[in-house]
Order: structure tokens, then sequence, then C-alpha cells
């Protein structure tokens, strides 16, 4: 199955999810999220009936930092912060014949690896809490 994977180039978990899904039969065709000219109608369809505070990306400096607070957000600010700064974005975004998903823990995500894929150690930043910088 193709799957187009939107990530960060050199993002170390979007490596090791691109990774297993290969590992799993799929070709995954990578994205830089960064590089996209996102719209909000576009952009919208991959949050699905997430809260929008889940559409922020927890280790993009701004939210780190405390200058961005992702339950500050409605619908239409996050996207147009999104927009104006995709690394806000949670990644990946994945899209599969349409069908559109973000983040790693998601029905999509356990359609393609199967249930009993063990995703845990792929779902947040190694470098949180840390001085690191992957930006």
């Amino acid at each position: 199955m193709l799957v187009h994977f939107y990530e960060k180039p050199g993002c170390i978990n979007n490596t090791r999810q691109k990774r297993l899904l290969e590992q799993h039969g799929h070709r995954v065709e990578a994205h830089s999220l960064l590089d996209q000219h996102w719209n909000a109608a576009t952009l919208r369809l991959f949050f699905t009936d997430m809260p929008v505070s889940e559409w922020f990306n927890a280790a993009a400096p701004r939210v780190k930092s405390g200058e961005i607070i992702p339950t500050d957000f409605d619908e239409a600010s996050a996207l147009l912060a999104m927009i104006n700064d995709p690394l806000l974005i949670r990644r990946p975004l994945i899209d599969v014949y349409g069908e559109m998903a973000c983040g790693f823990d998601n029905p999509l995500v356990k359609s393609l690896l199967g249930e009993s894929t063990d995703i845990s150690g792929l779902l947040s930043c190694p470098n949180m809490g840390t001085d690191a910088k992957c930006d």
C-alpha cells in the first residue's frame, strides 16, 4: 500500500516510523511537512475528530518554550498558526488513498501495522526534555 508520509526531514522518530511501515510491506513516499504549501482546508483533513490542542507538535520549539499554548487555540487560529509555522504541526501527517491521519497513534496506522505492533517507543520525541535542537 502507498503511504504518503508528511514529515520533518531528519526527525529521528519520523525515520523510525517510516522504516516500520516499510517493514510491514508498505511503500512510503516521504514529503517534507515544511515545504508543503498548506491551506486550511487541506490541512484540516488530517486532524479528523482530534481536539485542536492535539494538532500541535509538543516538541516544537515555540510550544516547548511556552510561546504557543495549544489549548489557547480554536480551529481557525490553529490552522493559521500552523500554515505560518509548519513546525507546529504534529507529525507525521499520513494519507493512504484519501484516508488521512495525524500522528502515529491512530486507527489508520494501526490498520497498516496491525493492532499487535508495539509503537509505544515511536510516539514521543526522544529529545523531549533535553536541550537538543532538531529544528
